[in-house]
């Protein structure tokens, strides 16, 4: 999958100036392995949210997934790459680069060094079900606006889970999806968009364990 497209630059920790006035969302993950899905939600992010950029926050490791099975963060960040193939899709290994393992410190660290940047946290249904378990999970919310995307079976679930129900209050029609980025938080919307089926669970499953060669 090569369309000859320029290969946007990394954000850097001390670098924050560049993106100065920019809308950037945030979608983050071990990506073991990145696939079309990750793709289709970032071009739709892009597209609904009326975003510059997407960064792709390959995390050195999920404190919720397992060790076994899980690609080096090299291997993982080349097969995003070649994935994403999108100027306007950036893979970073930021999290590595500050230190930070848990999503909330994560979004704490960025805005202290990209302040004049507005950033969107993208998330999946299937996340938006388990984000009661993340670390200090309300500040997440608190800190920037958050876009949820469909993803079958989970939708109808999460949108009736407890993290939907905390925020009630905060949630706006999808119409105002591509204001999303300007808003105060905590606010969040529920995206209607096209569904993507691809899965990394089954996709490593079918690689059987070749994941990172191809």
């Amino acid at each position: 999958m090569t369309h000859g497209h320029r290969v946007p630059t990394p954000p850097k920790p001390g670098a924050g100036a560049l993106w100065r006035g920019l809308r950037v969302g945030l979608l983050g993950g071990s990506f073991n392995p990145a696939h079309e899905g990750h793709r289709h939600m970032s071009l739709m992010a892009l597209r609904s949210l009326n975003l510059d950029q997407v960064w792709w926050l390959v995390s050195p490791q999920n404190p919720l997934k397992p060790l076994d099975g899980m690609g080096k963060l090299a291997d993982r960040m080349a097969r995003a790459r070649r994935v994403a193939n999108h100027p306007r899709i950036v893979v970073s290994d930021i999290e590595t680069r500050l230190g930070t393992r848990y999503t909330v410190d994560t979004l704490a660290a960025l805005k202290s060094r990209f302040t004049a940047t507005k950033f969107v946290w993208l998330m999946g249904a299937d996340n938006l079900c388990q984000v009661p378990r993340w670390r200090d999970w309300t500040r997440i919310f608190a800190q920037v606006p958050v876009a949820i995307f469909p993803r079958h079976p989970y939708s109808t679930i999460a949108l009736g889970g407890k993290a939907s129900r905390r925020f009630a209050v905060a949630r706006v029609d999808a119409w105002r999806a591509g204001g999303l980025a300007d808003l105060p938080p905590p606010v969040w919307v529920f995206l209607d968009v096209p569904l993507h089926p691809a899965s990394a669970t089954a996709i490593r499953q079918g690689l059987d364990g070749k994941a990172f060669k191809d």
